[in-house]
């Protein structure tokens, strides 16, 4: 069972990373739980049951991964991420691309904003494929559940795009005039 397994895990790896990169908003960190993800799920094969989804099995050992790391996290803060938006190459050729770079980095932040139940919901459904019902029995929960967290994430990912956020700005220091 262990070769024909890991050989599906290794097909599977492009989606668990974008899985995990969705759940994070940093690659470094995505990277690291999937990392995780793969030791548990390879050290735990015989848990395993054949018959089932190897995807679900291990889009929930991501998330799960992803909330322990989380919780260490808010015991243990650790510095901040650089930010993903300075990781998007500028192409300044033509209006269309740069259009289209600003609404994907809008998406980019709100998706990072959304809580990680709708952000879930949002890169299984709408990035991985997964049907309404493969999302619902990957996640746990029913298929209404699915439904309303999907719509309410698509919602304000289109409330994003018609009215941005202006980015944040720092206020100005107030600095002592000379008499």
């Amino acid at each position: 069972m262990g070769d024909d397994v890991r050989q599906e895990l290794v097909a599977l790896l492009p989606r668990l990373r974008r899985f995990a990169y969705a759940l994070t908003g940093s690659r470094e960190e995505a990277e690291e739980v999937l990392q995780s993800a793969c030791e548990k799920a390879l050290s735990r094969l015989h848990q395993f049951e054949r018959g089932t989804r190897l995807d679900s099995w291990m889009f929930q050992i991501i998330r799960t991964v992803r909330i322990d790391r989380v919780r260490y996290a808010v015991r243990r803060p650790a510095a901040n991420d650089a930010d993903i938006g300075e990781t998007v190459a500028f192409d300044a050729r033509i209006h269309e691309q740069i259009e289209a770079r600003h609404e994907l980095e809008i998406v980019r932040r709100e998706i990072a904003l959304l809580p990680e139940e709708q952000r879930a919901v949002l890169v299984l459904v709408t990035i991985d494929g997964m049907s309404y019902q493969q999302a619902a029995d990957t996640l746990g929960v029913p298929v209404g559940t699915v439904m309303s967290r999907l719509a309410r994430a698509r919602r304000k990912l289109a409330e994003a795009i018609d009215t941005p956020r202006a980015p944040a700005r720092l206020r100005p220091v107030a600095t002592e005039r000379a008499p």
